[in-house]
């Protein structure tokens, strides 16, 4: 499809949580801009493209121009429904996010097999999928995954608490594999 108009070129063409993230996007760029001065230095003698500091400036400055412009043009259009259940769909997401944090606290105390064999349940249920098959089939692939990381990978996994409990050889056995 041709633009037939300038103004057609550039109509803004808005989403309901538009604004919302126009916003955060400009706090998130406002909060870089303040604090870039400590993460960055200049350096005397240094051509300005090759300054250190130089590249995350021009970045953080353009952006902050370009989300100004964003929550700008996001005010001088008209509201529309449904903004804060885009919003909550957002933050739904998050809830990934507890889960996986759960889940690093969990490994420590429970082990690594353990505790991927019961959050790939936790959350293949959780996901809908409640048949028994399901959840089989999720904790052979949580298991399938310890095998690869730990076993076959070697990758160090700290042992869980749970296995201070097992008999010495188990013990060693679990740490090493599982």
């Amino acid at each position: 499809m041709k633009a037939k108009t300038l103004q057609d070129l550039f109509k803004r063409y808005r989403k309901p949580g538009d604004l919302v993230f126009s916003l955060l996007f400009l706090a998130m760029c406002l909060f870089l801009a303040l604090n870039v001065q400590d993460q960055t230095t200049w350096s005397k003698g240094t051509k300005l493209p090759s300054q250190p500091a130089f590249w995350p400036y021009l970045s953080i400055g353009l952006m902050t121009f370009f989300a100004v412009l964003h929550f700008v043009t996001g005010l001088m259009t008209p509201a529309m429904k449904g903004r804060w259940m885009e919003v909550g769909f957002w933050l739904r997401s998050f809830e990934y996010a507890i889960w996986f944090m759960a889940y690093v606290f969990i490994v420590p105390r429970l082990g690594y097999l353990l505790s991927t064999l019961l959050f790939t349940a936790l959350l293949t249920f959780r996901l809908g999928y409640r048949s028994k098959k399901s959840i089989l089939f999720a904790m052979l692939f949580g298991l399938a995954v310890v095998l690869l990381f730990k076993t076959f990978l070697q990758v160090k996994v700290p042992g869980g608490e749970l296995y201070e409990f097992l008999p010495t050889n188990l013990r060693s056995f679990m740490l090493t594999y599982f």
